[in-house]
C-alpha cells in the first residue's frame, strides 16, 4: 500500500483517472450511437457518415487555422504575463473569426458542389453543408477557448467539458438518427460541437474576462508569424490526412462497393474510440510537458513516463479487444457487420505502432520542427494511399488495414531514427 500511495498522488494519475471517466463516457456514447447507426442506416449510410467526418475534419482545421497546439504552447509560456496573454488571445480570436466567416460563405454558396464531392451525385445533402456553414463560427470559437483553458493548465475543466459534450452529442444523435435516419446522422456530426460553446464559455469566463479580447488594438501580427509554424503543421496533418482517407474510401466504394466501405468505417469508428485514451492524455498532459521541457534529459523523461505508464495499458487493452471482437461487433452493430471481424488483426497492429509513434509526433509541435514534420507526415500519407491502392487489388477490404499497419511501422521507425539522440 505504501508503494501505491505515491503513484495515486501524482498529477499524471489524477489526470489519467479523470480522463478515463471522460474517455469511458465517450466510448459509451459511441457504442450507443454506433448501434443506432447500424440499425437505422446500415453499412452504406455509415460510409457516407465517414465521408462527412473526413471532410469536416479538414473544414474545422481551416476554420481554426491549425492554431490549437500553438495556442497551448504560448499560453503555457506566457500565462503569468497578463498583457502578453491578452495579446495572444485577441490576435488568434480575431484571425479565426475572419477566416471562419469567409469559409462559411464559401460552404453556403457552393453547397451543391460540396455535396457532389462528398456524397456523390446520387445523394442530395446540400442542406447539411448549409447548416455546417451556419454553425462553423461557433465551433471554431469553442476550439479556440478549449485550447486556452488547456494552456492555462485547467485539465479538469477540459475533461468536464468533454464529458458534457459527449452526453449532449449522444442525446442529439439518438433523436436525429431515430427521426431522420441518414440525414439525421449527418446533422448529429456537425451540430453538437457548436452547441458546446456555451459550456466552454461558462468555464473560460471564470478565468478570463472574455469580452476584453475583442479589442482590435490588441491585435499583434508577430504573434501570427510565430504561430504560423504550428498552423502549417496542423494544416498538413488535418487537411491532407482526411482528404487522403476520403480518396481511399471513394476508391473502395468504386471498386468493392458502398457496403465494404461501411465495414471499414465501422472499424475506423472503433479505432477512434480506443485511441482517444492515448490521444487525450497526450494532449492534456504530455504535450504541455514536452513544450515546457528545455533539455534532452527533460524530454527523455517525458518519453519514458509515457512508454512506461500509458502505452503498456493501451497494448493490454487492445489484446483483450481482439479476443472479444465478435462479441463487440454484435453488441455495437448488427449481424450484417460481422465481416468487420476480419479487419481487427491488422488494424490493432497498426494502432499499436501508431500509439507508440504519437508522442514522438508531438515533439514536432513542441519544438516547432516544421519541415521535418511536413516531410514525415506527407510521406506517411502517400505510403498509406499507395499501399491501400495496391493491397485492395490483392486482398480486398482487408488490404486497407494491412496498409495501415505497414505505414505506421515505417513511420515509427523513421521517427525513432530521427529522435534517437533524445530517446537514447
Amino acid at each position: 500500500m505504501k508503494s501505491i500511495k505515491p503513484i495515486l498522488r501524482t498529477p499524471l494519475f489524477r489526470v489519467t483517472s479523470l480522463n478515463s471517466v471522460s474517455v469511458l463516457t465517450k466510448i459509451a456514447t459511441g457504442l450507443v450511437t454506433s448501434k443506432i447507426l447500424a440499425v437505422f442506416v446500415g453499412p452504406g449510410g455509415m460510409a457516407l457518415v465517414g465521408n462527412l467526418r473526413n471532410f469536416l475534419t479538414s473544414v474545422e482545421t481551416i476554420s481554426t487555422l491549425g492554431f490549437q497546439n500553438g495556442i497551448v504552447k504560448y499560453i503555457v509560456e506566457h500565462k503569468s504575463d497578463e498583457k502578453e496573454l491578452q495579446k495572444i488571445m485577441a490576435t488568434v480570436f480575431i484571425s479565426l473569426i475572419a477566416v471562419t466567416l469567409l469559409l462559411s460563405g464559401v460552404l453556403f454558396l457552393f453547397s451543391d458542389v460540396w455535396n457532389k464531392l462528398i456524397f456523390g451525385s446520387e445523394n442530395t445533402y446540400s442542406a447539411v453543408i448549409k447548416i455546417l456553414a451556419l454553425v462553423l463560427p461557433w465551433y471554431a470559437t469553442t476550439v479556440f477557448l478549449l485550447a486556452v483553458i488547456n494552456g492555462l493548465g485547467q485539465f479538469r475543466s477540459v475533461i468536464y467539458i468533454n464529458i458534457f459534450g459527449n452526453i449532449l452529442g449522444l442525446v442529439f444523435s439518438i433523436i436525429m438518427i431515430w427521426q431522420l435516419h441518414t440525414f439525421g446522422a449527418l446533422l448529429a456530426i456537425i451540430i453538437p460541437p457548436s452547441l458546446l460553446f456555451f459550456a466552454v464559455f461558462y468555464y473560460i469566463n471564470k478565468e478570463i474576462r472574455f469580452f476584453q479580447i475583442f479589442s482590435l488594438s490588441l491585435f499583434d501580427l508577430p504573434i501570427i508569424k510565430k504561430l504560423s509554424a504550428y498552423s502549417l503543421m496542423t494544416l498538413v496533418s488535418s487537411l491532407c490526412g482526411p482528404l487522403v482517407f476520403l480518396a481511399i474510401r471513394n476508391n473502395v466504394i468504386n471498386t468493392l462497393g458502398l457496403e465494404q466501405a461501411g465495414f471499414w468505417e465501422a472499424m475506423n469508428r472503433l479505432s477512434v474510440y480506443y485511441l482517444m485514451f492515448v490521444s487525450s492524455i497526450l494532449t492534456l498532459y504530455f504535450f504541455p510537458k514536452l513544450a515546457f521541457a528545455t533539455t534532452k534529459k527533460a524530454t527523455r523523461n517525458v518519453f519514458k513516463s509515457y512508454y512506461s505508464s500509458v502505452f503498456p495499458v493501451f497494448v493490454l487493452g487492445l489484446t483483450v479487444l481482439y479476443f472479444l471482437r465478435f462479441y463487440i461487433i454484435r453488441m455495437l452493430f448488427t449481424q450484417d457487420f460481422l465481416p468487420v471481424a476480419g479487419l481487427f488483426f491488422w488494424q490493432l497492429i497498426g494502432d499499436v505502432f501508431k500509439a507508440a509513434s504519437l508522442i514522438l509526433g508531438y515533439q514536432f509541435f513542441a519544438k516547432r520542427l516544421t519541415m521535418a514534420f511536413i516531410v514525415t507526415e506527407i510521406s506517411s500519407l502517400l505510403l498509406m494511399y499507395g499501399f491501400s491502392y495496391l493491397f485492395i487489388g490483392i486482398y480486398g477490404i482487408e488490404g486497407i488495414v494491412m496498409a495501415h499497419a505497414l505505414t505506421y511501422l515505417i513511420y515509427l521507425l523513421v521517427l525513432g531514427v530521427y529522435f534517437r539522440k533524445t530517446l537514447f
